[in-house]
């Protein structure tokens, strides 16, 4: 019932900052295919459109494009990077692959003559010449930075403002949003909690409700969402596959063995580390980990007799990624129809598959969840199975937990900490000397860093003394250690995780 803005996607990497940062502005928002037909879009009803970035290059005959009838709507629209150009071609400008690409940071300068701004910028591509009816109203060194048609509402940038690296983005969002597309700001989270509880009771009434609990946000959160609202009709099914970190797994058995349902947890680690012998390869690593933890889950299932109704913690980019009804598929999400049809429940609950992750979080803290769970860090699904190189054993697992234990420990205590920290077991092994005996062992890398969306960031410069206390206690405390190094690689080109 929300005024809703819509995110058409183009296959660009930021979309999902895009639709983030519409919410955090107060109004709704909702990504859809490119492909969208206009009457599709008419239907929607939706007070404005923002057009995603992308890969393509807009003159390719096989590139996604958009409904040229799109911009007759009177609908207001901001297209950004890819989607300004695609304005530009489809309204009868001219896009060229230009002879300078523009990737980082890059000053733009607006044609009102006020003050420059730094941006970020990813393309080759660029607007030679806007359409008919439009004007240029920022630029940079080399190319055209910025357009509009303010007689249709038409708006296009070339930088990305959904980025932190943007100057003033947000401000830029808001100001479609509220001063071209006259949103009235009616999102919020407030009555979330009221209204999907009401939901949740009138869907599932009397009946059972089983959750597998993976322990992370989104399940943990689904699973305190529920156990509200349905007291004592909640079966959480938590498979301990063996890689959390260290104490995690009986930490959540204490959060929700209090609660108002019916906790079942699973010890499965020496299964899970039978089916990895030998496995080095981490895509490998974790399609096994994946379909051991829906065998795990099946067989407790089906122990648990006559339950109609299954509960997922699945979030909104899940389905996203997942591809949704018609998107493409970034990767494929376990609980977006990942289980097995041999599963026999005729329900399937969802209450947090419209949310993104900050709003589960918000949730949670509204819910009573401890911080410590609500702001945990983010954790691959396979745990530390994916942080250990090569083939993983229970010795590398526990050097692996205690090292990490250190790691979180130690920058934790910082007042300003970074938004992600953990240690990894390298399988590079170096020479080292404790108790004047020559040892041979594995190195551990340190990784922290900076980011507010996770699809970029840059290493936390660390005070020298926290990465000293930090190796002092490894190599003092921990076993089959011979040195810690620290991982100073930004992302890109780097990614957050090693595997």
């Amino acid at each position: 019932m929300n005024e809703t803005i819509l995110v058409l996607d183009f296959g660009g990497q930021y979309k999902e900052l895009i639709a983030r940062s519409v919410r955090s502005s107060g109004v709704y928002s909702r990504i859809m295919p490119g492909s969208l037909s206009a009457n599709e879009i008419r239907a929607l009803n939706p007070i404005g459109i923002i057009l995603t970035g992308g890969p393509d290059s807009v003159y390719d005959g096989k590139a996604i494009k958009c409904d040229k009838q799109l911009f007759e709507l009177g609908i207001p629209i901001f297209g950004i990077c890819y989607g300004m150009q695609l304005m530009c071609h489809c309204l009868g400008g001219e896009v060229k692959q230009g002879d300078i690409g523009e990737y980082g940071n890059v000053t733009v300068m607006p044609a009102d003559g006020s003050k420059p701004f730094q941006s970020l910028m990813s393309h080759r591509d660029v607007v030679a010449r806007v359409p008919e009816g439009f004007c240029v109203t920022a630029h940079s060194e080399n190319h055209i930075a910025a357009m509009e048609c303010a007689e249709k509402k038409l708006y296009g940038v070339q930088f990305h403002p959904e980025t932190s690296h943007t100057e003033g983005g947000a401000e830029i969002i808001k100001r479609f949003l509220y001063d071209v597309c006259g949103a009235k700001g009616d999102y919020c989270l407030d009555n979330y909690i009221e209204k999907e509880t009401a939901r949740i009771r009138e869907q599932a009434k009397k009946s059972r409700v089983l959750l597998g609990l993976s322990g992370g946000v989104d399940s943990s959160v689904c699973a305190a969402l529920l156990s509200r609202a349905i007291p004592n009709q909640l079966t959480c099914v938590f498979v301990d596959h063996g890689f959390m970190r260290q104490n995690e797994g009986d930490e959540i058995e204490q959060v929700f063995s209090k609660r108002k349902l019916n906790f079942i947890r699973v010890n499965a680690k020496e299964r899970f580390l039978k089916r990895l012998e030998g496995i080095v390869e981490p895509e490998q690593k974790r399609k096994i980990i994946g379909e051991e933890f829906v065998r795990v889950f099946e067989e407790e299932a089906v122990k648990l007799k006559n339950i109609p109704f299954l509960a997922q913690g699945t979030i909104y980019p899940d389905i996203v990624e997942s591809g949704g009804a018609t998107g493409a598929v970034i990767k494929s999400h376990h609980n977006v129809g990942g289980l097995p049809d041999t599963l026999a429940f005729s329900h399937v609950l969802e209450p947090l598959s419209g949310l993104f992750k900050d709003e589960v979080r918000v949730i949670g803290r509204k819910l009573g969840l401890p911080k410590a769970l609500v702001e945990r860090q983010p954790f691959p699904g396979p745990g530390l199975a994916i942080r250990i190189a090569g083939e993983v054993t229970d010795g590398k697992l526990e050097v692996l937990k205690q090292g990490d234990a250190i790691v979180r420990e130690e920058i934790g205590k910082l007042k300003k900490r970074p938004d992600q920290y953990f240690a990894l077991l390298t399988d590079t092994f170096s020479v080292g000397v404790k108790g004047d005996a020559r040892t041979y062992d594995p190195v551990i890398a340190v990784r922290a860093v900076v980011t507010s969306d996770f699809m970029t960031c840059e290493y936390a410069e660390l005070p020298h003394k926290v990465l000293s206390k930090i190796s002092a206690r490894i190599m003092g405390e921990v076993a089959g250690v011979s040195r810690v190094v620290y991982d100073i690689t930004d992302k890109p080109p780097a990614t957050i995780e090693w595997e």
